[in-house]
């Protein structure tokens, strides 16, 4: 039972640390990318929304994989603190 209630709360604090670290990633991703693609997506809507998709899926899939670096590294897999004081600590 004890191995169900980490993993629980493993995927939890690696969620949130998905979430905090994705949202302001995807903000901004949208601020340059939107404005870009405006005019393409006028004139092919189909493959402009593939690209743009596969734009934000590519930054979601790096940013996914370097976190899980991360946490491997600081070998943290109980306490997103710790992450955040480690990585003061080494600046």
């Amino acid at each position: 039972m004890t191995k169900q209630i980490d993993s629980y709360k493993r995927s939890l604090i690696e969620a949130t640390a998905n979430l905090m670290g994705g949202y302001p990633m995807m903000f901004v991703a949208g601020i340059v990318i939107l404005p870009l693609s405006a005019n393409w997506i006028k004139e092919d809507p189909l493959v402009a929304n593939i690209t743009i998709t596969s734009v934000y899926a590519s930054i979601n899939f790096t940013r996914s994989f370097l976190l899980r670096r991360l946490f491997a590294k600081y070998e943290l897999h109980d306490n997103l603190i710790k992450l955040v004081k480690n990585l003061v600590r080494k600046r």
